[in-house]
């Protein structure tokens, strides 16, 4: 998979790039079972037409630039994710076009012949809710004139799961209040979080629950606060575990950032410095404020306990 960098109005139009191709188009916050459906679609019409396969995708969120005050995004699948999320689909290339002011001001019109019909795409699928241009005033109902006959192009209805829209506003949702078999329904994966083992305060040992810290690699849209049954992959090896995020209410720590720490079941070694890749299955419990050390070790233990449980039924 070879991955492009564009930009408006810099724009490098790739000359060795002399393929044609049925491109997929949209943002793809998620990469979710909606999203799959019209990478598959691209992916088919390749496959049947000869062509190669091809995403186009746009970072950061046009939110960041269009909003009037300064604004933080926290993304579902930030764009590494993305990328190996696109990888596994077997797409030959991958657009990342950077959104900026000038790229929000394109006319429709534009924005197609400078993205679509200058790159050589001779198909285009996009959800049936995709828009372009400037104010989002290019649709799927107005795509056919703004194509020139150059391309073809498929729309893809709305995909829901029990009668629910499948969208990233719905993932969301579910992750923020801790659903995550609901969110894994959607996505078609389970949630994840990656990020690289730091140095702790060490206070798990003592408790009989060495946790191994983790600080995020990106910009994640993170959970409610609370413990969840999770599988931990370090060094290509998937672990059950306990997961714990929020801000520590009984020794009154992390007020202002939350902290994300993993209890690894079975496990004992190093690994200070790797990357881990937290799989978030279940949600036990919320956080809360213990009177005692003792009290808090006896609610671990119990917390251990229906999480070996739950991976035990469901394995």
């Amino acid at each position: 998979m070879e991955v492009f960098n564009l930009e408006y109005p810099n724009q490098i139009y790739l000359d060795d790039i002399q393929e044609m191709m049925s491109l997929a188009i949209g943002y793809f916050d998620g990469v979710h079972r909606g999203h799959q459906e019209v990478i598959g679609e691209a992916k088919r019409v390749a496959q049947k037409k000869g062509y190669k396969s091809a995403v186009m995708t746009f970072h950061p969120h046009p939110s960041v630039v269009l909003s009037k005050q300064k604004k933080e995004i926290h993304y579902i699948t930030p764009k590494r994710d993305k990328m190996d999320q696109f990888e596994q689909f077997g797409i030959d290339y991958v657009f990342i076009v950077r959104f900026n002011e000038a790229l929000a001001q394109l006319e429709p019109q534009q924005f197609v012949d400078e993205f679509l019909i200058k790159l050589g795409v001779k198909h285009l699928v996009a959800g049936f809710d995709f828009s372009y241009g400037h104010k989002g005033k290019g649709t799927m109902n107005t795509i056919e004139e703004h194509s020139r006959g150059m391309f073809t192009f498929s729309t893809i209805d709305k995909i829901t799961h029990n009668e629910e829209k499948i969208s990233s506003t719905a993932i969301r949702e579910k992750i923020s209040t801790g659903k995550m078999e609901e969110a894994h329904q959607l996505l078609g994966r389970p949630y994840h979080l990656r990020g690289t083992v730091i140095q702790g305060d060490k206070r798990g040992r003592t408790l009989g629950f060495p946790t191994t810290n983790i600080e995020l690699s990106d910009d994640y849209y993170l959970p409610k606060a609370g413990v969840y049954a999770v599988k931990i992959t370090v060094s290509e090896v998937i672990y059950d575990g306990m997961a714990n995020i929020g801000y520590k209410p009984t020794f009154n720590e992390n007020e202002g950032k939350p902290s994300i720490e993993v209890y690894i079941f079975d496990f004992s070694g190093n690994i200070y410095g790797k990357e881990v890749v937290i799989d978030l299955f279940h949600y036990i419990r919320g956080e809360q404020k213990f009177s005692s050390i003792e009290e808090l070790k006896s609610q671990l233990h119990n917390d251990e306990e229906r999480i070996r449980h739950f991976f035990a039924i469901s394995s």
